[in-house]
């Protein structure tokens, strides 16, 4: 029993006293315009993305979330933007975000209708700036001026 208890404790110390990981995807259509999700729990736009699952790899997370929460199918990934550990990054808890630049093709349109209000694509000139969820003003201008960030 104490060896049980002593498992159980590490399994939770690990779980609830470390970052879990994540990804933040740039989703850029064939038109170039980049696609953002306005979230449910505070009403900001945001990057799409996600929690790793528990036996799930960085591609299975990335492919799994841009179709949840933007409809969208991925058509290949592209350069790693970078990797953002803040611990104020994302307001809910510490969370590690893998930010990825992605392509993809289809209609917007949010899955995942808990989280997501809906799905919409930006040109570059009309990205509600400043107000963006996260720390994902600073993932896309890192994006836009062509950094890759481990901060």
């Amino acid at each position: 029993m104490r060896r049980s208890w002593q498992f159980i404790s590490t399994v939770l110390g690990i779980i609830f006293r470390h970052p879990v990981t994540g990804v933040t995807l740039i989703p850029i259509l064939p038109d170039g315009k980049i696609v953002f999700v306005r979230r449910h729990d505070t009403g900001q736009w945001s990057l799409p993305g996600g929690m790793v699952d528990w036996g799930e790899d960085i591609p299975t997370t990335v492919r799994r979330e841009l179709e949840e929460e933007t409809g969208l199918t991925l058509v290949k990934m592209g350069r790693l933007i970078g990797v953002y550990s803040a611990a104020d990054r994302d307001p809910r808890l510490h969370s590690i975000s893998v930010a990825i630049e992605v392509y993809a093709e289809g209609v917007t349109a949010a899955q995942d209708a808990l989280e997501i209000a809906e799905a919409k694509p930006f040109d570059l000139s009309s990205i509600p700036y400043g107000h963006l969820s996260h720390d994902h003003d600073r993932q896309l201008r890192d994006y836009l001026d062509g950094l890759t960030r481990i901060a």
